[in-house]
């Protein structure tokens, strides 16, 4: 399995594997799991040199941890993990935003007794808390890598100006945020002042939360509980449309006898050797499938038609709905 460095100048040197693990689907996000089969793809990950393992706080309220930490055992050291915090319940129904110090510094605690360890290798502020200064947030978090409870921070979806006042705190080892065929955002401003940063890019959703594998043609098809009834793409409507879409990248995965879910994450890895693609999965197979794209190489022709697959003006549908949208540093 190649590697790539996470990291900044200015802050701790993390090696990972240039594929990590994403478990939400572990977690019940993408439908009914199997305990057992989800410890089992965790385990392979480690055999095939998958070492970035990516879960939340938040994630089945604590049990995605517990997971975890059960599937690890005695391989921890095998593995870079992350975990996504700042997300909570609302009293009121729902999830909200906490970045307060005062949380962050117990759900730390609390992550790891679940995870049955002592230490996080990045610690991830899920979203900035809009009633928060970033300033206090990563004050906090930096709190945690000094008590040796931490290695290193990592910031999801914030803009530019928000990484620099991040960076004017702590050292920011990564930003996560959604990277894909079909999910392009991070191009120009945002990308560019990572990389003037020297801060890399951890993309996830590369599977397109699995409509690249051509798995998923309607929301008929998933279970009621699947986490895709709320994204606008997979929508009554839009999805009909994006399927047409999609038709484009299963045309090139005939012709090259490569599957489409093989060329969506090796497309976002020839983007830049500062990115690392995060692509779920709580099945063996599928994992094997996915690491597979890590030792693809596409050359400048294929790259560009997989880029002219998913024409950002013909994609049918938000990448969230408005209420969580609203929740997005811009």
């Amino acid at each position: 399995m190649r590697t790539r460095t996470l990291g900044s100048a200015h802050g701790p040197r993390i090696e990972v594997s240039a594929l990590g693990l994403g478990t939400l689907s572990m977690s019940g996000g993408y439908g009914v799991e199997d305990p057992a089969t989800c410890e089992a793809t965790v385990r392979r990950a480690l055999d095939l040199g998958v070492t970035l393992i990516d879960t939340a706080d938040f994630y089945a309220g604590g049990e995605g941890e517990k997971r975890l930490g059960r599937a690890l055992g005695t391989r921890r050291d095998e593995a870079v993990i992350c975990v996504k915090t700042g997300i909570r319940p609302n009293p009121e129904g729902g999830m909200m935003l906490d970045g307060s110090p005062e949380y962050l510094r117990a759900t730390c605690d609390d992550s790891l007794r679940r995870l049955g360890t002592d230490r996080i290798d990045l610690y991830c502020l899920g979203w900035v808390d809009p009633q928060v200064p970033v300033e206090e947030s990563v004050g906090a978090l930096g709190e945690l890598v000094e008590a040796g409870k931490v290695r290193g921070l990592m910031l999801s979806e914030v803009s530019p100006a928000t990484l620099r006042r991040a960076q004017a705190v702590h050292p920011i080892a990564a930003v996560a945020t959604e990277y894909s065929l079909w999910q392009r955002h991070v191009e120009g401003p945002i990308l560019d002042a990572q990389r003037e940063s020297g801060v890399p890019l951890v993309a996830y959703s590369t599977l397109g939360r699995g409509f690249f594998t051509g798995t998923v043609r309607s929301l008929d098809e998933v279970d009621e509980g699947d986490w895709r009834h709320n994204f606008p793409r997979f929508a009554p409507g839009n999805i009909e449309r994006n399927l047409v879409l999609l038709k484009r990248l299963a045309a090139l995965s005939e012709r090259l006898g490569v599957p489409m879910g093989r060329l969506a994450i090796a497309w976002v890895l020839a983007q830049g050797e500062d990115i690392v693609a995060l692509a779920g999965t709580k099945f063996p197979g599928h994992l094997e499938e996915n690491a597979a794209a890590v030792s693809l190489e596409l050359g400048p022709e294929e790259l560009a038609e997989l880029a002219e697959c998913f024409p950002a003006a013909e994609v049918a549908g938000a990448r969230y709905a408005p209420q969580i949208e609203e929740l997005l540093d811009t």
